[in-house]
């Protein structure tokens, strides 16, 4: 996939999740998706210990790299809802859930079902380009959303982070580059948030699908001051989280590891040992 064809796929997403929007507000009004969300139940807040290491464990049908990931009826909302109850039991200190519906088959059905039953907050996950998803996102029960940058413009980008701000939700606010990474922290300094951010680096080339695990190592020093930096793709042995913690990461984001593992609960406990180890260290390298 050329630079073009990757710029085609973003422009692709951003172009679906605006239909999606599109349909769901002939549905139902901004006026009343915004009084369900701010009616909806209470999503346990984020919280995260002054020092150590945390896991994002993710739950995703499919994914364009990996293909099929949940089978049969395991695809149902169910299924989302039974990982996680495991994420969550294993230690995972939130639980991120795929909405996106043609590449990655996820819903928002999928997230209501995760957020009645977990006992940390659930991350809506998707390709967010309206405040009206956001709104979406707390009315099914998220506790949390992220925001790709690199998706809008700032205006919207701005948007989007006080929507969650208001609605109480934390932010995973999702880089590739140092350019991402500016614009995140200029975004930061027009409009503090309130609310936890959370900065991840993702690790896959949007032009080849390939990971590239330099990435990590070579931006954790570019995330701005006083947020969390969050690891993103391509996590899945001790050796990873024990890799990313010693550079400075405080959170791994880990999903596809967890949907083909075997059992996913004692791969989270053995991820956050390594992790932790490694951070303890290391105490001090990073935010």
């Amino acid at each position: 996939m050329s630079a073009d064809a990757r710029t085609d796929f973003l422009a692709g997403m951003a172009a679906a999740s605006t239909q999606r929007v599109r349909v769901a507000r002939q549905r139902e009004g901004d006026t009343q998706i915004y009084a369900r969300a701010r009616a909806a139940r209470f999503a346990p807040k984020l919280v995260v210990a002054p020092t150590g290491f945390d896991l994002i464990a993710e739950f995703k049908p499919r994914s364009p790299s990996a293909g099929t990931l949940v089978h049969g009826e395991r695809a149902d909302p169910a299924a989302a809802a039974a990982a996680a109850a495991a994420y969550s039991e294993a230690g995972a200190l939130a639980v991120s859930v795929l909405t996106e519906p043609a590449s990655f088959g996820g819903s928002l059905a999928h997230l209501k079902s995760a957020a009645r039953v977990s006992a940390v907050p659930v991350l809506r996950k998707d390709f967010l380009v309206d405040p009206y998803q956001v709104m979406e996102a707390r009315a099914a029960g998220a506790g949390g959303v992220l925001l790709m940058v690199r998706l809008v413009d700032d205006p919207v980008f701005d948007a989007l982070r006080a929507a969650a701000d208001e609605l109480g939700l934390f932010a995973l606010l999702e880089a590739f580059d140092r350019v991402d990474l500016a614009r995140i922290a200029a975004s930061l300094l027009r409009l503090p948030a309130r609310e936890p951010v959370l900065v991840g680096v993702n690790s896959r080339d949007l032009s080849t699908l390939a990971v590239d695990s330099t990435r990590l190592r070579d931006l954790v020093t570019s995330i701005p001051a006083g947020t969390l930096r969050v690891a993103e793709s391509g996590l899945a042995t001790a050796g990873d989280a024990a890799a990313v913690a010693r550079v400075g990461y405080r959170l791994a984001l880990v999903g596809t590891a967890l949907m083909r593992a075997s059992d996913p609960a004692a791969q989270i406990r053995e991820l956050l040992r390594a992790g932790r180890a490694a951070a303890g260290a290391g105490a001090g390298a990073g935010t």
